[in-house]
């Protein structure tokens, strides 16, 4: 006798820390709603961003769950699907955007192939680019280790080593699969009954695999279903440069292995994932030290080698240096010059020439200090530093010229990308998106808007003539209004265009935030409106070397200072927790009535912005934000240094 359910179908959704993507999954999930009984679950997993408080304050239909630790992606699935009274249950990713029809179309399919035990669609990341995880088969052994050692990306269309993502098969066709991926995964209520829900080992990773393997050891299918497509902004690759995924995402194969394949095979293909894993892990270690500090060790050896040039030429004119010198000290005063770079920012994307000066012109004041406390058979010249400083400056000039024509083609010093935005949308929404543009990017050559039925001041085009408009005025970031738009449209012109020079950004209507993202290799990420000039990169960088220097003066000046404080211990013990970067000087006031969630995270201060008590509220927390300069630190930091052993 078959169950009756309530509802049609039940989304559950885990979230962690994903605020902006939760509210806009959300949105989406309520569009498609609208001719089915749907019950939806976010299940939070201890999330700190204020996740939950938004889903119950925009989203009162939602069934919230909140977790009071991370209990993992399966068992917090299961929270859920124990509480569903639906036929169907779909497992969705909170980093996605449906179609309007997505619903109705993946459920129509299921009840019209009561064999289909699941169901996956097209995913497409947020380039709109077709994710190849959409269809995967099952992770043999051998399939495996096509997969590890790059057989199957040398040739993804081979029948013999394309099977992990089923190469063969087109994305536009509906064929059965043998996994789904967690993402999307539409799985038949029934199917939960007869084989269980998710398996629990599985913290995160491998639990899609082995629900899949069990839905066809149940006797029913696994269907891919590309009639619909959603936007899925953290590809497969997403964490492929991290150590940590590796591990785990390794691992994860390892139990699926040891629970589903024959002893020998488990032996065998465990054997393989281990070698894997190191495998893996070197690639990945090697890749993130090429990307991180290839340019670092370049401008080093430039330093080093122009200032041992420098006293090559000196000793042509019989000067001579010591071999302290030689060896330590110009080796030293060029790592010095690099990590001045490092801490102004030198490494940022985009850096000025006013970076550049600014670091090397601190390195150089540094060592000058350091030179003048030397003893006099090591102060060989300051005429010498000098000379190098230039080179510096001329050697960080070089680099990043090459550097731009390696990867730009262009032989000048690189600058900031300017973006040449176009809003999709009508005018009340253009005006609201250009605004949050003008308050978040910081290089905008130009904004356009384009009309959905008519046109506007500053719009340059209608919706049907994007194409057009992308081409002609060569923009290079399309931001979609969902508010005008349906997902199904904005899809839609993703996969049209899919352009590599394109970006892609969907906002969400009454909200201070953009949401997209530039790759599979990226994590989503946000233009996200904010007036808190201490949430800047070069404020913050600031704030940390005052902490640092500071935390250091007052730490070699103790053993006088320690006598004007009470509390000798926590003087000294709030100094090195601020050095080491636990705590900072100044800090938002914090009490049981102070509402921190909207403000920019910061370290927990030992002085507050201000520190008269009937002054110190959420007020005073906002202005500090909001008007943060590091002489307002310093200047407090003076005013309330009696106060260090709070």
């Amino acid at each position: 006798m078959n169950k009756t359910h309530s509802f049609d179908l039940s989304v559950v959704i885990v979230n962690y820390n994903v605020e902006y993507f939760l509210e806009q999954c959300l949105n989406a999930v309520e569009s498609a709603s609208k001719q089915l009984k749907v019950q939806v679950f976010v299940v939070d997993n201890n999330s700190i961003d204020g996740s939950v408080a938004m889903v119950r304050e925009k989203f009162p239909n939602v069934n919230v769950i909140a977790n009071k630790d991370n209990v993992g992606f399966s068992r917090a699935n299961n929270q859920a699907i124990h509480l569903s009274d639906a036929r169907y249950v779909l497992l969705l990713n909170p980093d996605t955007v449906i179609e309007e029809d997505t619903f109705n179309k993946t459920v129509a399919f299921m009840d019209e192939h009561p064999d289909a035990g699941g169901l996956g669609v097209r995913m497409v990341d947020g380039k709109g680019k077709f994710l190849p995880e959409s269809k995967r088969g099952l992770p043999t052994p051998s399939v495996s280790f096509y997969k590890i050692f790059g057989l199957a990306s040398i040739f993804p269309k081979s029948r013999t080593f394309g099977k992990y993502h089923l190469g063969f098969l087109s994305e536009f066709d509906i064929n059965e699969v043998d996994v789904l991926s967690g993402a999307f995964m539409l799985l038949r209520a029934e199917t939960l009954d007869k084989i269980g829900l998710l398996d629990e080992q599985f913290f995160m990773y491998g639990e899609d695999i082995d629900l899949s393997y069990r839905i066809q050891l149940g006797g029913y299918k696994n269907f891919y279903f590309p009639q619909t497509k959603i936007i899925h902004y953290k590809g497969e690759s997403t964490k492929k440069s991290s150590v940590n995924y590796v591990f785990v995402f390794y691992r994860a194969m390892i139990l699926f292995a040891n629970k589903h394949f024959s002893n020998n095979n488990a032996k065998l293909f465990s054997f393989a994932i281990n070698l894997a894993i190191y495998f893996r892990a070197s690639m990945a270690l090697g890749n993130r030290l090429i990307k991180k500090a290839a340019l670092p060790i370049i401008d080093f050896t430039i330093f080093l080698s122009g200032l041992l040039l420098i006293t090559n030429q000196w000793s042509n004119h019989d000067i001579h240096f010591p071999d302290f010198a030689l060896k330590v000290q110009i080796p030293i005063y060029a790592s010095v010059w690099l990590i001045s770079a490092l801490i102004f920012g030198v490494y940022d994307k985009g850096v000025s020439r006013k970076t550049i000066l600014k670091s090397t012109f601190f390195g150089t004041i540094f060592i000058l200090t350091i030179y003048a406390l030397l003893p006099k058979d090591w102060q060989f010249s300051r005429l010498y530093i000098l000379l190098g400083t230039i080179w510096v400056i001329f050697g960080f000039y070089l680099t990043r010229i090459f550097w731009n024509l390696f990867k730009s083609n262009s032989f000048s010093f690189p600058k900031a990308p300017k973006k040449r935005f176009a809003i999709i949308g009508k005018e009340e929404e253009f005006k609201r998106v250009e605004f949050i543009l003008s308050n978040t990017y910081p290089s905008i050559e130009v904004v356009y808007g384009i009309g959905i039925e008519e046109t506007y001041p500053n719009s340059i085009g209608l919706k049907g003539q994007i194409d057009q408009v992308v081409d002609i005025y060569k923009i290079n970031e399309l931001i979609f209004c969902s508010k005008d738009l349906t997902s199904k449209e904005i899809i839609e012109v993703m996969t049209k265009i899919n352009s590599i020079d394109i970006d892609f950004k969907i906002a969400p209507p009454e909200t201070s935030y953009l949401i997209g993202s530039n790759s599979i290799d990226t994590s989503g990420d946000l233009y996200a409106l904010n007036f808190n000039a201490i949430s800047k990169p070069e404020n913050l960088r600031s704030k940390r070397i005052l902490d640092f220097t500071l935390s250091l003066g007052f730490l070699a000046f103790s053993p006088i200072l320690i006598f004007a404080y009470k509390n000798k211990a926590k003087f000294i013990r709030n100094l090195l927790h601020i050095l080491i970067g636990k705590k900072t000087f100044v800090g938002y006031f914090s009490s049981k009535d102070s509402n921190l969630k909207k403000l920019p995270i910061i370290k927990e201060g030992i002085l507050r912005p201000f520190q008269v008590e009937k002054e110190a509220d959420d007020n005073s927390n906002l202005f500090y934000a909001k008007n943060y300069r590091v002489g307002l630190d310093f200047m407090i930091i003076i005013n309330n240094w009696n106060e260090l052993d709070r």
